[in-house]
């Protein structure tokens, strides 16, 4: 690490954040091409972020991330935010420029940038895209997915009043008009001609429930994508694999959308590569 006078220093907000592998990932770029600066962990309480915010940013840092359960509540003390940002509702990328912050939310980025990098002839336009979930995530795949050309999304949550708010809320931003609700557990006309499938919920992750949906209806030309990383093949992707699809872990999201970040605040664009993919495993 390197570290003077003229270090740019950023870091993550979050309660908690000791589960935070933003550190780990961002340090590893700062050393890898010798920058100096800095960036470290900074557990904030929800009643504290606001003032927090102001805080390093009158404090000279460059920028920050913000992960749970600051993201809705960062897109309100940003005094501009991008388009991404709004449409998804949330930030995760803050910039302190000229007394100003300035929010962007690069899930959708690093969500569709994981599916090329991880299979390269995967179209967005080739047939429906079924997102499993109604959080902020499905939000965010949501939106990148219709930028990306989708031409049906196939939203299928376990509660589908929630499915449907998720929706609606999209359509009134004038995006979705692509989107089409799904039966939780009616997979065979669910997964009927999809061209994508997607696990945004944390079900299948470390500790949690099992997904446990029938893959019999998806098409073996179907790509299948889960963004839980913990473990880094889940149970879904393991049985896609196994029947044939093509299949993307999580943990490339987790480091593609780390990128816009970094590159503004340090002016490096990092690589994403397997030396990152096996230091990041390490934690």
């Amino acid at each position: 690490m390197i570290l003077s006078g003229k270090s740019r220093i950023a870091g993550v907000l979050g309660w908690p954040v000791s589960h935070s592998r933003s550190p780990r990932l961002q340090n590893h770029w700062l050393e890898r091409y010798e920058i100096d600066g800095a960036y470290i962990p900074l557990p904030v309480r929800p009643e504290s972020f606001a003032s927090a915010v102001t805080t390093l940013a009158s404090l000279g840092f460059c920028g920050a991330n913000v992960t749970v359960p600051h993201k809705e509540a960062a897109l309100r003390v940003c005094d501009e935010v991008t388009s991404s940002a709004r449409r998804i509702g949330a930030v995760n990328t803050l910039f302190f420029e000229e007394g100003r912050i300035l929010g962007d939310n690069t899930d959708a980025y690093g969500f569709i940038q994981n599916l090329f990098e991880g299979c390269s002839q995967w179209q967005a336009t080739a047939g429906p895209a079924v997102v499993l979930g109604a959080g902020g995530a499905a939000r965010a795949l949501c939106v990148a997915l219709l930028d990306a050309g989708a031409p049906e999304i196939r939203l299928v949550n376990r509660t589908k009043e929630r499915a449907d708010r998720l929706a609606d809320s999209l359509r009134q931003n004038g995006d979705g008009a692509q989107l089409e609700i799904g039966v939780w557990g009616d997979w065979d006309k669910v997964c009927a001609d999809a061209n994508l499938l997607v696990n945004a919920t944390s079900l299948g992750m470390t500790g949690q429930p099992a997904l446990g949906i029938d893959l019999s209806a998806l098409p073996t030309t179907a790509l299948v994508n889960d963004i839980v990383y913990t473990p880094l093949e889940t149970e879904l992707l393991a049985t896609a694999r196994q029947r044939g699809n093509r299949v993307v872990d999580g943990l490339g999201m987790l480091l593609h959308q780390a990128v816009p970040g970094f590159s503004r605040w340090f002016g490096q664009t990092p690589d994403v590569d397997e030396d990152l993919r096996r230091f990041v495993l390490e934690a």
